[in-house]
């Protein structure tokens, strides 16, 4: 048991130092191959390419991972929506339309009257 976790942590770091010099080299040859010919700038090393990837994500992408995830929030409003009573339903509804207009808060939210 003890074992397999070693063995699974040992590839995702290596796994990660793949990835790391494979996008350090990528970078690296597309800055070098671009940037000096459009502006006169100089070229970079392989630790400045993943110098740039680090600030890229960190202004960018932030350390929250890809589209979808931190989502898990819809799956819990998905469960409340399913155990409201309509009269609940209705409340909520009308508070999101005060507070962010006319459209719909919830996808479904005619759908699941009209089956009531």
């Amino acid at each position: 048991m003890i074992q397999r976790k070693i063995q699974k942590i040992i590839k995702v770091i290596l796994i990660a130092m793949i990835a790391v010099a494979v996008f350090g080299f990528l970078v690296k040859g597309l800055w070098n191959w671009l940037i000096p010919a459009i502006f006169p700038v100089h070229t970079i090393t392989f630790w400045q390419a993943v110098g740039l990837l680090v600030l890229s994500k960190i202004l960018f992408g932030g350390f929250r991972g890809g589209p979808g995830r931190g989502m898990h929030w819809r799956g819990r409003m998905r469960e409340k929506w399913a155990q409201m009573s309509p009269e609940e339903r209705e409340k909520f509804s009308s508070g999101m339309r005060g507070r962010f207009g006319r459209r719909q808060c919830w996808p479904d939210a005619g759908k699941a009257e009209s089956q009531l």
